[in-house]
């Protein structure tokens, strides 16, 4: 994927943190008013992976029919951060150093609102993992040099000896020019998760 800065308008908007009480309930609950899709988290004890399904419930890689073996589960009291994407939008939750949450949404602007960023480059970053199997819609993958594993929630061609291409996370990139004119990458977020390294 070719490395340049194109248009993509998006605005910040903050997110009140007083009604977080059970995390993932909460998290549920922002993915469908925003119409999220994709959940990555990381907890003191590991990488959480999550989507929402048709019935817009959050299934996530800790679940019994998933890999909990592999997983932590999706607790407030370990959880670091949660990223919630989709191709229009992404949702952060995060912890401070003084065990606070914050959370904000970046997003394309609606009709009549002043985009915050305007250019950005897209970016695609190769997870690990080559070997594994498909459970519930997820795909568990392994790498074979270190032997590291998660389980990702999109089903991936398995080739012959259950080997499949390692998916790829899109990541966008916002610039903004700083007092003296130089340009520089201000805020980060996920875009989608692919099983294909071209472009969509």
């Amino acid at each position: 994927m070719k490395l340049e800065i194109k248009s993509y308008p998006a605005v910040v908007q903050p997110i009140p943190t007083d009604t977080i009480r059970d995390v993932k309930g909460w998290l549920q609950t922002q993915a469908v008013q925003y119409k999220l899709k994709w959940l990555l988290a990381h907890a003191d004890d590991g990488v959480i992976w999550g989507k929402i399904n048709d019935d817009g419930q959050l299934v996530t890689s800790d679940e019994d029919e998933v890999a909990p073996e592999l997983s932590p589960p999706l607790r407030a009291e370990t959880l670091q951060q949660a990223r919630l994407f989709a191709e229009h939008a992404e949702l952060l939750l995060w912890r401070d150093g003084d065990n606070q949450w914050h959370v904000r949404l970046i997003r394309q602007p609606t009709d009549g609102e002043t985009p915050i960023f305007t250019d950005a480059i897209d970016e695609l970053q190769m997870l690990w993992g080559t070997h594994d199997e498909h459970r519930s819609g997820f795909t568990l993958l392994r790498d074979g040099a270190q032997g590291l594993r998660h389980a990702v929630p999109v089903e991936l061609p398995l080739k012959e000896n259950q080997v499949t291409t390692p998916p790829r996370l899109r990541v966008r990139h916002y610039i903004q020019e700083d007092d003296n004119g130089f340009a520089r990458i201000v805020a980060s977020r996920l875009v989608e998760l692919k099983n294909e390294e071209g472009p969509k």
